[in-house]
């Protein structure tokens, strides 16, 4: 078996064709950049500020519209100007894939969109339901209302389908995230419990699902709830392998957008542990693969030492 991941790994480095710069940027409009997706219509608005969307933001596959986007995001609260945490475009797309599927057209009313960090405690301390490692911190969650569509309903398909998170209180709001897949409600959400604190649940995850070889990737920690935070400089890219396994491909040191040093740099807050960017080699083979990242210096005892991204797709371009 190790031998069998050796020469899987070994077809992974050696792809026999080199591909240009500009083939992969001419193939990037051709991929769906999600494995669920709608199809590129929305019908937002939210009810904390009145902002509105409705229209196409996404034409073909995989081009997006820059200013139905600002616009979207001014719906989810998103501060003007903020680069990290921006908005999740696989939230976006995930909500417009589960509007196609249970009521074409229906208006979504976001209720809650983006938090920062700040008023997500202060939520907390007012005795809300916000999670103390809340996702809404990271743009990748809405509390929100389907026009005929009942919350219930919401909430049974998404746990159905066994992707993302979906909560559900009874009343006529859902919670839908782009996180890992699991469902609760009032009585089994678990906010107040320690349940996420001292960094239990820290993952990673990347900003799309389908990439293109020679691309850059973006990576993101999620669902910190203590600093500081050690991590190693150097991530794994893991092949997904016939026998259901993972086979390591290669280790890289990506770019952080903070200046850290170190053996064992240390991260302080949220802003520091996202936009973190590593080019794809152009020589990968296609498949499935997921990035592991490791920690390091942990005073965090319930914090795992390492974490693993969702697996994405690499896909080669398309050659002309």
């Amino acid at each position: 078996m190790k031998r069998i991941a050796q020469l899987i790994v070994l077809a992974a480095l050696l792809s026999p064709s080199f591909i240009s710069a500009a083939e992969v940027e001419a193939s990037l409009h051709d991929i769906s950049r999600f494995f669920h997706t709608g199809d590129g219509c929305i019908n937002l608005i939210s009810e904390k500020n009145g902002e509105s969307f409705k229209g196409r933001y996404r034409f073909g596959l995989a081009q997006y519209d820059m200013e139905a986007m600002d616009a979207i995001h001014r719906v989810f609260d998103i501060p003007k100007g903020r680069s990290f945490p921006g908005l999740s475009l696989r939230l976006i797309e995930f909500l417009d894939f589960l509007e196609d599927r249970l009521r074409p057209g229906s208006r979504i009313v976001i209720i809650s969109g983006y938090r920062d960090p700040q008023y997500n405690s202060r939520l907390r301390n007012k005795g809300g339901l916000a999670a103390e490692a809340s996702l809404h911190q990271y743009g990748m969650a809405a509390d929100l209302k389907m026009d005929k569509v009942t919350s219930r309903r919401i909430w049974d398909y998404v746990k159905d389908l066994g992707f993302g998170g979906a909560g559900y209180y009874h009343d006529q709001s859902v919670h839908v995230d782009v996180g890992p897949a699991r469902s609760w409600d009032e009585k089994t959400t678990g906010v107040g419990t320690g349940i996420s604190s001292s960094n239990k649940l820290i993952g990673i995850v990347t900003d799309y699902d389908v990439y293109t070889t020679g691309e850059t990737i973006t990576l993101m920690f999620i669902r910190m709830t203590a600093f500081p935070i050690g991590v190693k400089p150097e991530f794994s890219l893991e092949l997904l392998t016939d026998s259901g396994g993972y086979a390591k491909v290669v280790d890289f040191r990506p770019s952080f957008s903070a200046t850290l040093e170190g053996a064992c740099p240390e991260f302080s807050d949220i802003g520091q542990m996202g936009s973190i960017h590593w080019r794809l080699p152009e020589q990968l083979a296609a498949g499935r693969y997921r990035v592991r990242a490791g920690f390091c210096n942990r005073i965090w005892e319930e914090m795992p030492p390492e974490v693993a991204t969702p697996e994405f797709e690499i896909v080669r371009p398309r050659e002309k």
